[in-house]
């Protein structure tokens, strides 16, 4: 077994342009005093990584990890869930993504795709420059908008989508290995890899590569209404990046888990700050720490209720609470006795 690493938080949606929020001296500080011991930085946010400089210098990235240790925190991993989502997007959502990219790739999605392709990349060597062995991203998708099969989905058409999205992924894939960083996908609703039945397509269609694993946040499961203590359980080999996100789903007359295009506050299924939700975290993190999972527990906060400052503030006393410190003994270790092999035959009356 492992004890869990944390509490950490992921700053995504922490940035902002006021102080201490758009600095990244202001948001170690900041996540430091809140008592969180690491930090999951977004590559897309130039103030707190340059991704470009990460990966073509060691310098750069010894000086961003010592400034970063100087507050008494750590880099857990670093995340390009948008660039990871660009790597795959069906047309139909090609506007409303362009907003992942630089201005000038708007309305271009192939240059867009080379892009994104080559900025994962750089994410894999900055990681293994920062003495990262994990990384966090989405996988972007081609068939979504078939997950509800109407009309029917024609014979053929989801293997030729988990093909397609293998082999986007396979180049990346093998520069991670190279640098020897595991790509933790998060299983996400909007991502083609959404669910367990979804996460083995993609990884069959990879034939079964070794860097393919996963980011578990089980927020994501209570909207599908989806066992996400079972999840573990089956997947606890790949489970090896931690999104600590709580959720609800209170489905009506009137709405589920499709949500009736509300806004998020209007939504049966509904993201909440951690401890306001439904989700049983004493289970997950029994689980996870049974299963030797290497993990940091990293707060993501999306509530439709609560500000993301009280969220923040309660987030890192709530991991911490809930962090497990891995026992070394048995709870008969005091009764135990040396093998002795003529005694366990008496006992076994041979």
């Amino acid at each position: 077994m492992k004890t869990i690493k944390g509490p950490a938080v992921f700053l995504a949606q922490f940035v902002d342009s006021q102080p201490p929020f758009n600095t990244l001296d202001g948001m170690c500080k900041w996540a430091s005093d809140l008592g969180y011991k690491g930090i999951q930085i977004p590559t897309w946010e130039s103030f707190l990584i340059d991704l470009d400089q990460a990966a073509e210098s060691q310098d750069y990235c010894d000086e961003l990890k010592g400034k970063i240790n100087s507050y008494g925190l750590e880099i857990t991993e670093l995340s390009t869930h948008l660039q990871g989502q660009l790597v795959a997007v069906h047309p139909a959502y090609d506007i409303m993504f362009d907003n992942f990219a630089p201005k000038e790739l708007h309305g271009k999605p192939k240059e867009r795709t080379k892009w994104a392709v080559e900025t994962v990349k750089k994410a894999a060597t900055a990681s293994r420059r920062l003495g990262l062995n994990v990384h966090a991203t989405f996988s972007g998708s081609l068939l979504w908008h078939t997950a509800h099969p109407w009309p029917q989905r024609p014979a053929g058409l989801v293997e030729m989508g988990f093909e397609e999205l293998a082999n986007r992924w396979k180049p990346i894939l093998d520069h991670f290995d190279e640098e020897g960083v595991d790509v933790c996908y998060e299983i996400h609703p909007g991502e083609d890899l959404h669910d367990g039945d979804t996460f083995e397509r993609f990884l069959e269609a990879t034939g079964n590569h070794k860097r393919v694993n996963i980011l578990y946040d089980p927020s994501h499961f209570v909207l599908q209404q989806l066992d996400y203590i079972a999840y573990i359980d089956h997947y606890h080999e790949f489970i090896k990046s931690f999104h600590v996100k709580d959720s609800e789903f209170n489905p009506t007359g009137k709405k589920g888990a499709f949500g009736g295009f509300n806004d998020w506050g209007d939504r049966a299924g509904r993201y909440r700050s951690l401890g306001d939700g439904q989700i049983d975290f004493k289970t997950i993190f029994s689980k996870l720490t049974q299963y030797g999972c290497d993990v940091w527990a990293v707060m993501e906060w999306e509530c439709c209720i609560k500000s993301p400052e009280q969220g923040a503030r309660e987030g890192a006393k709530f991991i911490q609470d809930h962090i497990i410190e891995a026992t070394t003994k048995t709870f008969d270790d005091f009764a135990g006795a040396d093998v002795d092999k003529e005694k366990l035959k008496k006992i076994l009356g041979l």
